[in-house]
């Protein structure tokens, strides 16, 4: 990995296995060239960045290469681990920000602009509950923790570290996709209201952060 002042960490479980809550609701091809497209998608928000893959599969880790990211070996033990791998290999490299992200994010358009802020930032699910994108110096301590209700975890950790912190409602980078209602994406105009909606979003995101 290249010496930069922040990289973007895509925590991957594997193209074949992943996303089996949709099973019922496409078959397993489909499932898995909808993984892939996600992956892509996320990948091309990074633009320049350097990219770390944090993958348990070996098909992902050759991906990784492919797409000129680095890949970081998970042992599978769940997304606060794979966090938590991508954290030490970026601060290990020098790096001062990382970017989480996860895979599933098939409107995201850019991830760049989230490493301009030395706050930790949690970017929220579209029900504001979970972290679909994270940002944090690679000096915090901060505990990952992933699943239910982690927007607010991740929030109070940053307070509870003293750092800043904010929350962000970006409509894009928010729609993922778990389960078959996350599913058909939007389009035509509604896409476009997303789009200016983010844009907002991302304009306005330097309102004063909170330190807890």
């Amino acid at each position: 990995m290249r010496t930069a002042p922040a990289a973007v960490a895509l925590l991957l479980r594997g193209f074949a296995d992943g996303k089996s809550r949709l099973g019922g609701a496409m078959p397993a091809a489909r499932r898995e060239a909808l993984v892939r497209a996600m992956a892509g998608a996320v990948r091309r928000a990074v633009g320049d960045l350097p990219l770390l893959v944090v993958t348990p599969d070996p098909v992902v880790r050759r991906w990784a290469l492919e797409v000129g990211g680095q890949a970081v070996e998970d042992p599978g033990c769940g997304p606060d681990e794979a966090a938590s791998r991508a954290r030490e290999a970026t601060r290990q490299a020098g790096i001062d920000r990382l970017v989480v992200a996860h895979a599933d994010l098939p409107l995201a358009d850019d991830l760049t602009w989230l490493v301009d802020s030395p706050a930790v930032t949690v970017v929220a699910d579209r029900h504001g509950t979970g972290t679909n994108v994270l940002a944090l110096p690679t000096a915090a301590a901060l505990r990952f923790g992933y699943g239910a209700g982690s927007c607010a975890h991740h929030l109070a950790e940053a307070y509870r570290l003293g750092l800043d912190a904010a929350v962000v409602a970006d409509p894009l980078l928010g729609w993922d996709v778990d389960e078959p209602d996350d599913l058909p994406l939007p389009s035509g105009p509604s896409l476009r209201a997303l789009r200016a909606a983010s844009a907002r979003e991302r304009a306005t995101r330097r309102a004063t952060p909170r330190t807890g």
